[in-house]
């Protein structure tokens, strides 16, 4: 046989595509060439392939007098990755005749080394998804890598230690080597839970109770005051306060996870918290490269975006967080391709309420008044309109700080969250968009599911005059004050839950 066909994988973006790797052998002087729009890592492929070939007991492709033509199909598509390795050895062997198995229904993945073992790889997650999804039956991956791809059903994984014996084992004429990872086997090891609870921050009942909110129904939240009044660590405390993923969120947050190589476990179980450092760059909070890459807010997804010292920030990155604020997700257009990232994260922002820190405190600020108005215009309109609750975090006395600690743990404010998402999971079940939390409401879903009574709408409309609230302010309390009759199991608004809500507005931002 001179030529073979079996199958690989690429990932763009987030996405998934099938991949042909064609090998054909022909006579004449050695020439291993290898097509297909293939990158400098695919291209190194032909080295590292000819070495694992050579040491695991097979003849080396360099040391024949043939004409190698490997094709990675379609063409157009740009190839990354150094994952080609094991099914191009695979291809070339099958061509040459030194190994004889069936390719249908079967999906290649994994990095040689110059020893022919097989080296784990990023994304295994998203191949096994799209090797279920296209009907493969089988799917090969690196042996570390095996358990990530057990979690997607339908499909046999199988974890592949070296070249030698996955030959061993796809030959027909030997027995069975290598075991497949049953789905069952695994025991997802998430996240740990932050070290901080809430419950060691003295004081600050207000932010407290605003986190709370916040957790209940995936509010955006902003905390304002001056330095070393514990914003940071109530930030670090919030993830506490969020319930597990679902199974279908553990799956989506992993995939990303794995395919931008920062997965720590088996599977994320528990919402993950990003906090880029405010010197970050455009490209690294919202994504992008000259081929689209996810950035922090992606890494975010189904978690917590935690941005220290917000107006800090490049201004470019605060504006763009205006579409996955809205619609939980960022397009990113390049000259090399076009990608939609998902980008649901709750947004918590800490920030000072001048340079110096003091403003507006009962120490004497120092920031000339041109740099006060500097500072303050770093964050415009929209970018406050979008965010739901603004928290003052004032200093505590001395005395205050020396009392003994007595507060709700963490777990008890959480049930109490797991309890008000299941009201909003219940209101929100045969919902058209799947929306699970009363953040998510667009505007028609407000006057839907928020029902006033005509003496509660008028005391409403009165206050939003008075505050000057704009058409999305006036959405966003409306949506808040919803999640605050959720966690006290109220069927209807009443005026204490809007009153309340209003007191998040920014008034003294203005």
């Amino acid at each position: 046989m001179q030529f073979s066909k079996i199958f690989s994988a690429q990932i763009v973006g987030l996405t998934t595509h099938i991949i042909d790797v064609e090998a054909d052998l022909s006579r004449g002087l050695h020439n291993f060439s290898l097509i297909g729009l293939p990158s400098a890592s695919v291209d190194e492929s032909r080295d590292r392939v000819s070495a694992a070939i050579k040491n695991s007991g097979f003849t080396s492709p360099k040391q024949k007098n043939q004409k190698i033509v490997v094709s990675l199909a379609p063409a157009e598509l740009k190839k990354e990755g150094s994952h080609y390795d094991l099914a191009i050895a695979l291809a070339y062997l099958m061509a040459g005749g030194e190994a004889r198995f069936d390719p249908k229904g079967k999906l290649f993945l994994g990095e040689l080394s110059l020893d022919g073992v097989v080296r784990p790889i990023r994304g295994v997650l998203l191949y096994a998804q799209v090797a279920q999804r296209e009907g493969f039956s089988e799917i090969f991956v690196p042996e570390e890598n095996a358990r990530e791809a057990a979690l997607v059903s339908g499909v046999t994984v199988y974890g592949v230690h070296t070249l030698a014996e996955i030959i061993d084992h796809l030959d027909t004429k030997t027995s069975t080597v290598l075991l497949s990872c049953a789905r069952g086997e695994i025991a997802p090891i998430g996240e740990t839970v932050s070290e901080f609870d809430i419950s060691h921050i003295k004081g600050q009942e207000f932010a407290k109770r605003a986190l709370e909110i916040s957790a209940a129904g995936k509010h955006n939240l902003a905390m304002w005051g001056p330095p070393g009044t514990g914003k940071t660590m109530l930030a670090q405390a919030f993830t506490n306060l969020l319930p597990d993923l679902c199974e279908k969120e553990k799956l989506e947050v992993t995939s990303i996870h794995s395919v931008s190589g920062i997965l720590r476990e088996e599977v994320v179980t528990r919402p993950p918290l990003r906090a880029p450092h405010h010197t970050a760059s455009y490209p690294s909070v919202i994504g992008g490269g000259a081929t689209p890459k996810p950035g922090e807010i992606t890494l975010a997804h189904r978690g917590v975006l935690f941005l220290d010292e917000f107006p800090e920030f490049d201004r470019r990155v605060i504006e763009s967080l205006r579409e996955p604020i809205e619609e939980g997700h960022i397009r990113i257009a390049r000259s090399k391709g076009y990608e939609n990232f998902p980008a649901r994260f709750i947004l918590v922002a800490a920030m000072n309420p001048c340079p110096c820190g003091k403003h507006g405190s009962e120490e004497r600020c120092v920031c000339m008044p041109a740099v006060l108005a500097s500072y303050q215009r770093k964050l415009s309109g929209p970018i406050v309109d979008r965010i739901d609750l603004w928290v003052k975090v004032s200093k505590m006395s001395h005395d205050k700080l020396s009392e003994e600690r007595k507060g709700e743990t963490s777990e008890i404010v959480r049930n109490r969250i797991a309890m008000a998402r299941e009201v909003q999971e219940a209101r929100f079940q045969e919902h058209p968009r799947s929306i699970t939390t009363n953040n998510e409401m667009r505007a028609e879903d407000v006057e839907k599911y928020i029902v006033l009574t005509p003496q509660l709408r008028a005391l409403f409309n009165s206050s939003a005059e008075r505050l000057k609230l704009s058409p999305r302010a006036y959405h966003k309390v409306l949506k808040v004050a919803r999640t605050i009759a959720d966690l006290e199991h109220s069927e209807a608004l009443a005026e204490q839950h809007l009153m309340e809500a209003l007191s998040y507005r920014p008034t003294e931002l203005r």
